[in-house]
């Protein structure tokens, strides 16, 4: 497996990423991701030592992944929508020496790096706004001002570098999944790239649409690998599905991984504009990260063709699944048989249970990790068998087909019956006049819980108590009555991360408190 540095000899003019009205070479990649190695290694980082990125989808953010990678570096991307106190847990956390940040996000930055107290290096990837000076006020160097003085050639050692990427902290403090780092020859730590090739043939010919937040694993990893192969990576500043649409067309775009909302939103589109897309570049729409409602996935193959295949996974990469789209219409909701890991679904005592039953998801075999600073945390999602789970619940069918049905946090206990928000929701979604949805539980004097919903609806519908009405019928049509919401409100906008997970605890908390 190549390293960019090869891509750079033999095709230096190659576009490595483009984003926006940027284009990034490989020649350029790889000249300012050695320029940055050198400066971190003046700065006295190098050996493992860690590295943050809080940045948006913006020119700047590969080459600096890139720089830790070929450094020996771990990375962390953190998440753009944190706090200053979140952000600060994970520099302190991380123990990270420095952090590259933008303009956008250098007042967060800078109130979390007060909380830290430990000298962190600062750097600014885009540099100062016109008129604002040299780009080093409040402790920020201006990172485009200080690459010209560093050498074109590494300065030392290069090694093969490891992300150190957090969970999402969406039911808590987010935890570092901590690998070990490869201590080897630049392009001899492929990473995701063996899986990728010879599931979905991604080659130096690949032009991979990266709709998501880089700082999201599947992205990050994703996008990085493309590169080892010398494809070209686009980058969308923020999703939008019209110029998803456009970029796939005007790009030629081979590959594409989205999240379910991201679907819902595709298929929003007029049915003209969706008619008069030029999708013939297509190879693979890969999905993950989320739960997609059977009918959300029906109708983009119906669209674009037998090419829209999921896979389940995790940051700890405990277990991987995939499911083709011929596989998905024959077995509407399972995330597929196992790549990596063997799944077992055990209850509450340990047990292992038969074909059909609901319980937690363990892995047997898949990647090892440990979460960084947490040894009793890590040794919570082992058994005494070495099996090891993140929480999914779910089921595997006769034929070794998985299926999810929620996290335990997410399970609702309601009268003493296990009720999976995930059944209402895919319904709810499903309905034409529906752009979001949430279920959720929250406490109940009688039942111990109480199923609630909450709607974003299609723009230009009005949520009015009929409607509502309406909504919880469609539900109750299809679900028997413990698993169905017993009240439904509405809602301009459903609390999700930009990576497409839905933040019930938000909404727990906020619906539980009123």
């Amino acid at each position: 497996m190549d390293f960019p540095d090869a891509h750079a000899e033999r095709t230096p003019d190659k576009v490595a990423y483009e984003l926006g009205d940027t284009q990034v070479t490989y020649a350029e990649l790889v000249d300012d991701s050695i320029r940055i190695a050198n400066l971190l290694r003046e700065r006295g980082i190098a050996d493992g030592d860690v590295v943050a990125i809080l940045l948006p989808n913006v020119v700047g953010l590969l080459e600096v992944a890139w720089a830790a990678q070929r450094s020996g570096l771990r990375y962390t991307a953190i998440a753009e929508h944190l706090t200053a106190s979140e952000i600060a847990y994970i520099l302190a956390d991380s123990g990270a020496r420095a952090l590259f940040t933008a303009r956008s996000h250098a007042p967060v930055a800078a109130k979390a790096l007060a909380e830290v107290g430990a000298p962190i290096a600062t750097f600014l990837v885009d540099g100062p706004a016109e008129g604002e000076g040299d780009g080093s006020a409040d402790g920020f160097e201006d990172l485009r001002a200080l690459l010209p003085a560093q050498p074109a050639t590494p300065t030392g050692p290069e090694r093969e570098g490891v992300d150190l990427l957090y969970s999402s902290g969406t039911t808590g403090r987010p935890k570092g999944v901590a690998a070990n780092l490869p201590d080897a020859p630049l392009g001899t730590a492929p990473g995701t790239a063996p899986f990728l090739q010879a599931t979905w043939g991604f080659d130096a010919d690949t032009v991979y649409l990266s709709p998501a937040p880089l700082y999201h694993a599947a992205p990050l990893r994703t996008s990085m690998t493309v590169q080892r192969f010398g494809g070209t990576v686009v980058v969308l500043p923020k999703f939008d599905a019209a110029t998803s649409l456009r970029l796939v067309e005007e790009r030629r775009v081979t590959h594409t991984q989205m999240v379910p909302t991201m679907f819902v939103r595709l298929l929003q589109l007029p049915d003209e504009v969706r008619a008069a897309a030029d999708l013939s570049s297509l190879r693979a729409v890969i999905h993950a990260a989320a739960p997609c409602p059977p009918e959300v996935k029906r109708a983009m193959i119906d669209w674009v063709g037998p090419i829209v295949d999921e896979y389940y996974s995790c940051t700890e990469a405990v277990l991987l699944t995939v499911i083709r789209s011929a596989e998905a219409l024959e077995r509407p909701g399972s995330v597929g048989r196992p790549v990596l890991g063997t799944p077992h679904v055990l209850d509450a005592d340990g047990n292992e249970l038969p074909a059909g039953e609901h319980g937690t998801i363990w892995s047997e075999g898949g990647l090892d990790f440990s979460y960084l600073n947490a040894p009793e945390k890590t040794e919570a999602t082992r058994n005494e068998r070495g099996w090891r789970t993140v929480g999914d619940l779910g089921y595997v069918d006769a034929d070794g087909y998985l299926y999810l049905s929620d996290r335990r946090e997410d399970l609702v206990l309601v009268g003493g019956v296990n009720v999976y928000p995930q059944e209402a929701e895919n319904l709810l979604v499903a309905h034409p006049d529906v752009a979001d949805a949430a279920v959720f539980g929250i406490p109940h004097p009688e039942y111990g819980a109480e199923v609630r919903a909450v709607v974003q609806l299609r723009p230009g519908i009005d949520g009015t108590p009929e409607r509502a009405d309406a909504l919880l019928e469609h539900v109750r049509e299809r679900l028997t009555a413990v698993k169905c919401p017993r009240v439904l409100e509405f809602a301009d906008e459903l609390p999700r991360t930009p990576t497409g997970k839905l933040l019930r605890r938000v909404l727990k908390d906020r619906y539980a408190a009123r």
